[in-house]
């Protein structure tokens, strides 16, 4: 198989860990070019050098910075290769899903969506595409630090980090109505909603929760209903220190995720 030339949105943490992975498999991929909203590293451009010239020599776009990209840019890039969107809550937007998903089909190209710290997100995709899939809950534990919220919720979370140990609720309802409120922060909800297609953001329903407790972790729970009873419950712990947006082995997911991005075909595929 050919060597997949890539591009890169977004230099931080994340960001950082992929290009240095992919580096180190130079047989498999060749990272072209690296973009961010602020410069100064060697190597990285800015944003307003993100044109069709700049894509012309690459396979895949992976973003990693902000769901505003994805909208920024997404149909710009699916004209001229495929496009790993690591900020999937911008799909709450469905107008944006429906064009982005036209564009792909329209170019022959991939809209990627990476499975993230969703545990059985395969699973899930399969039971809603023969409809026996009946209700699918996310909730996401973390510490008060590792939020990055708007308003109300951000004014909630200032409150519940003044406690010592007790959990606040800060949201419980649709993923739809959460994702414009904490857009880094419920990526794997979002992943969940899309991999739910037989419900979709509306009827996926979300909660999020902050804890002082979560010191060590950040906790994902699904929560999966199907026909006559049938439920799968699983608790996901992965390390992660208080501020952290990201958990450690959700980095190792992004990586899995872009080597198995090569054998999806075309259109929104979950990898």
């Amino acid at each position: 198989m050919a060597k997949l030339r890539v591009g890169f949105i977004g230099y931080g943490h994340l960001g950082k860990f992929l290009v240095e992975k992919l580096r180190q498999l130079p047989d498999e991929f060749e990272v072209m070019r690296i973009w961010n909203r602020s410069v100064g590293e060697p190597g990285v451009q800015g944003l307003e050098t993100l044109n069709a010239e700049s894509l012309n020599d690459i396979d895949l776009v992976v973003e990693v910075a902000h769901p505003n990209i994805i909208a920024d840019y997404g149909e710009l890039i699916l004209e001229h290769c495929d496009l790993f969107a690591g900020s999937p809550t911008c799909f709450a937007n469905q107008e944006l899903l429906e064009k982005l998903k036209n564009s792909a089909l329209m170019h022959a190209r991939r809209l990627l969506v990476p499975a993230g710290a969703l545990w059985g997100a395969n699973d899930i995709q399969k039971m809603a595409d023969v409809g026996s899939l009946k209700g699918l809950t996310v909730t996401m534990i973390k510490h008060p630090t590792s939020f990055k919220l708007g308003s109300p919720l951000f004014e909630i979370n200032e409150q519940a980090k003044l406690k010592e140990s007790e959990e606040t609720i800060l949201y419980e309802g649709s993923v739809r109505g959460l994702c414009p409120l904490a857009p880094n922060n419920v990526n794997t909800m979002a992943g969940g909603a899309l991999a739910a297609s037989n419900l979709g953001f509306d009827k996926v329903k979300a909660k999020l929760i902050s804890d002082p407790k979560m010191t060590d972790w950040h906790v994902v729970e699904v929560r999966v209903e199907g026909d006559d009873g049938f439920e799968v419950i699983t608790r996901r712990n992965n390390p992660a220190k208080p501020g952290a947006v990201t958990g450690q082995l959700t980095y190792y997911s992004f990586l899995s995720s872009i080597k198995e991005s090569r054998y999806k075909p075309s259109g929104i595929q979950l990898c």
